[in-house]
């Protein structure tokens, strides 16, 4: 169970909202551009990167709103002058408690609507089947794509280790609605923690899981990234799983940045075998070009 929003939700300046993405976009579920209309998330996942030194955020817990943020985003899509795909939820969840009355991300989604954007969509919270109207319709004419990150299909492990996030359970059902609504959906099944969340009765549970909610996709990686204070974070908090943890953690890992399971070859078959027995896509290439236009969305016209 989420925990419910504090009042009221701090607010913090923004000079920008819309930022092209520099690297090639299929390498991360073809998106064109970037968008966070809130700073912080109040999830409290144990592993999260956005914790990290580099980003600046101090207060990661605390959720704020950006100000003005649509009439901002709304200057920004109009100067663009090549249409894309946007993706939100890199940072912070957009659907966070605040969210279901603020109504920012739907006020977002309409307005990449109506000057003919793309969207994809990274969330933990059931709240995203809310705007399965909007999506779908997106969809229809740049391109949309909707993942929920589930990490266990155990609500208990996910407690530990998500503990103010819905439950997979929750997901599931959320998955299951945008689906039905004809959402191109599928699952994050991204990160994976060593010795906690890299056995097989947690891959088969998140796959099998995916397809019965009728996902179209899911997207796995096999470790987890750990740096500077967030490393810390996380050391401190997985040995509520397993006290042995923190150590052998140290020990495998050191300063390493990115933390493969020792298992992940055998993660890796398993999980494909899975996925191509339920008819799940997986190879992020195919990912892409089952939701994404072939052809680019083209430059918006102007009347000057």
């Amino acid at each position: 169970m989420s925990d419910a929003a504090p009042s009221p939700c701090p607010v913090v300046r923004a000079r920008s909202i819309l930022q092209k993405v520099r690297t090639h976009g299929n390498e991360w579920f073809g998106i064109d551009y970037n968008m966070n209309l809130y700073r912080g998330c109040c999830h409290g996942c144990i592993y999260c990167d956005s914790r990290s030194e580099c980003y600046r955020i101090d207060d990661f817990d605390q959720v704020s709103v950006k100000f003005d943020a649509l009439a901002i985003l709304r200057r920004e899509l109009y100067r663009r002058r090549t249409r894309g795909i946007v993706g939100i939820g890199a940072m912070s969840d957009t659907y966070n408690p605040f969210e279901d009355e603020l109504r920012l991300t739907r006020g977002a989604l309409e307005l990449l609507e109506e000057f003919g954007f793309g969207m994809s969509v990274d969330t933990k919270s059931a709240l995203v089947a809310r705007d399965a109207d909007l999506l779908s319709a997106i969809g229809r004419q740049g391109g949309a794509v909707a993942k929920i990150t589930v990490t266990t299909a155990d609500d208990g492990l996910a407690r530990i280790i998500e503990p103010h996030a819905p439950s997979p359970s929750e997901r599931f059902a959320a998955l299951a609605e945008l689906a039905g609504a004809g959402v191109f959906c599928g699952v994050l099944f991204t990160p994976t923690l060593p010795w906690v969340t890299d056995d097989d009765d947690t891959i088969r549970g998140v796959v099998e899981g995916a397809a019965a909610a009728g996902a179209r996709f899911v997207f796995h990686m096999t470790g987890v990234t750990m740096r500077d204070r967030q490393r810390e974070h996380f050391l401190d908090r997985v040995a509520a799983v397993d006290p042995a943890l923190p150590e052998r953690y140290r020990a495998a890992y050191r300063d390493r940045y990115f933390c493969n399971s020792p298992r992940a070859a055998e993660n890796r078959a398993l999980f494909r075998t899975l996925c191509t027995r339920h008819g799940l896509l997986w190879r992020m290439p195919d990912i892409i070009a089952a939701y994404k236009p072939a052809q680019p969305l083209g430059a918006q016209t102007s009347l000057f």
